[in-house]
């Protein structure tokens, strides 16, 4: 297409995307572009005319076999069975930098995840969002982008105040004030707290509820980072919102948005005009009594991100946050900011866990929720963090223990893993016979509609990638591993790999070699993706 641009054939600009697909009907050929219908306008020409330009293009092009027209104008294109071979020799030597890319180069990426309160152990919403968002990460990083990855911690207001009481009652044998928190681990802290600080009991009651507010905080973070890094998540950044008041950048957030225009007073309050940016109300920033709200807090949160040289900010919020969505954005908008491209808020839906085919609901420890430890006791990290990951964050999904703990087909990670153990049970058995990959491959004797299909699928996995970083969807990446293991299930059960009996290696055993490792490089590389391990044993 460029060429017949530089050429003088089509009058048009070379477009920044064309689409690119695999044909589900292989008689259609290996790819199949609409970008002669794409050009067709601006060109001023019919689109067969333009599709018969591209295709005589195409046709001279070293490795294309066949270029047909269909329809009004598609393109497909069959490539010669050594070209598409070829494939597997570039997945072996670019190895753990194969499907990496650089569509999101430079870009500076703020992601903030979990976020829950400190006042408890992570619940299976958080967890949905641990997998999540650590698999995104890794995604965007994958795609060029410097992600800093980041858990505010809420470490100040009311509910820290009713953490603070309730461990101080658990301590002293009260029962826990209203709206307190309950369950085993609050025993637990409190005892640590008594354990650690011996005479917190005889203090005065405001000094022994501090030391409640304080240790207990301290505790209850230290036990979410355990959890977390158990669970493979890594944090850049633990920002406290407390520090936000400490500092003052509360008060400068007010100050910049006054100066931006959107600040009023009415009432005795402070008020920010997010209505002017698609907000159902205008926001409090400062009640009338002088109290500071949870919004100014989000504000300068937000321009924080900023001022740390966020060029992007992404927001991971639970299923009950729908609320937040314009509220945030309008602060975006408020500051000056672009709240289209600038700030991104994604709302993850329920999760449910499922034993027997009943709904488990009640954690042992927390009393009243499922927590992340529960999560990976029941069905493992490996589990967990697959399948929180492969379904879009705008779906509820269910968790069937019963089925993640089976090493079956329908566990979904247990088939992707499996083919990785495959794969790396055939490799052991070559060097058990002396068989190694051969400097001389031939690809194109990897003819067989079986070989075919998986050269296609393993050629697809840098499009995915890209696709995953640019539309924040990790979940593509588990779900093109699931058609990837379903062709090489199919390729190993249709086509012979290792010679039998006293047979010799062929050039056919060696190609067959090096289209099994480059499917093992593929595989592992998007397990590494989603924080998933790669056996090499089942």
């Amino acid at each position: 297409m460029s060429a017949a641009v530089e050429a003088g054939e089509l009058a048009v600009a070379v477009p920044e995307h064309v689409t690119i697909e695999r044909p589900k009907n292989r008689d259609h050929g290996d790819y199949a572009t609409n970008v002669a219908l794409q050009l067709a306008k601006p060109a001023g020409r019919p689109p067969r005319a333009v599709a018969e330009l591209l295709a005589d293009r195409l046709r001279g092009i070293t490795g294309v076999s066949k270029v047909d027209i269909a329809g009004p104008g598609f393109l497909n294109i069959t490539l010669d069975t050594a070209t598409q071979g070829e494939l597997a020799r570039t997945i072996v030597e670019a190895g753990e930098a194969y499907g990496r890319n650089e569509a999101l180069k430079g870009l500076k990426i703020n992601l903030e995840f979990v976020s829950a309160n400190p006042t408890g152990p992570i619940h299976i919403g958080g967890v949905r969002w641990a997998a999540v968002g650590d698999s995104l990460a890794r995604v965007l990083r994958a795609s060029g982008a410097d992600v800093t990855t980041e858990y505010y911690l809420n470490d100040a207001g009311v509910q820290i105040s009713k953490f603070a009481a309730s461990l101080q009652a658990a301590a002293n044998g009260r029962e826990v004030p209203e709206g307190g928190y309950v369950g085993e681990y609050i025993v637990d802290i409190a005892k640590a707290i008594t354990d650690g600080l011996p005479g917190v009991l005889d203090l005065p009651e405001d000094e022994q509820l501090q030391a409640f507010r304080t240790e207990g905080l301290r505790l209850m973070v230290a036990e979410i980072k355990r959890s977390m890094d158990e669970f493979g998540v890594d944090f850049d950044v633990w920002f406290s919102e407390k520090s936000l008041h400490d500092s003052g950048a509360v008060e400068k957030a007010m100050d910049r948005l006054r100066e931006q225009g959107h600040v009023f007073d009415r009432d005795g309050a402070v008020w920010l005009r997010t209505t002017d940016f698609g907000d159902d109300k205008d926001r409090v920033l400062v009640k009338a009594d002088g109290e500071t709200t949870y919004f100014a807090a989000d504000a300068a949160y937000y321009l924080s991100k900023r001022d740390r040289g966020a060029e992007v900010s992404v927001y991971m919020l639970g299923a009950d946050h729908h609320g937040y969505v314009n509220r945030l954005k309008a602060i975006a908008a408020c500051a000056g900011d672009d709240m289209d491209r600038n700030i991104e808020v994604k709302i993850g839906q329920f999760v449910k866990m499922l034993r027997d085919g009943e709904e488990v609901r009640m954690s042992k420890r927390a009393g009243n929720i499922i927590t992340i430890d529960d999560v990976v006791d029941w069905i493992g990290v490996d589990a967990a963090r697959y399948t929180l990951a492969r379904s879009s964050t705008d779906s509820t999904i269910t968790l069937d223990i019963n089925v993640l703990t089976s090493q079956t087909n329908e566990n979904p990670v247990f088939y992707v893993q499996y083919a990785h153990a495959r794969m790396c049970s055939v490799q052991r058995k070559a060097g058990e016979l002396g068989i190694s990959r051969s400097a001389d491959f031939k690809p194109e004797l990897l003819a067989t509609e079986w070989e075919s299909d998986l050269l296609g699928q393993l050629g697809e996995f840098p499009r995915v990638l890209a696709t995953a970083g640019e539309l924040r969807e990790p979940h593509r990446v588990a779900r093109y591993l699931e058609e990837l293991a379903g062709k090489y299930h199919r390729f190993y059960d249709n086509c012979q790999i290792l010679p039998k009996g006293d047979d010799e290696a062929t050039d056919l055993t060696h190609a067959r070699l090096w289209l099994a490792d480059a499917t093992r490089t593929v595989i592992a590389n998007g397990l590494t993706l989603l924080g998933v391990t790669a056996p090499e044993r089942m």
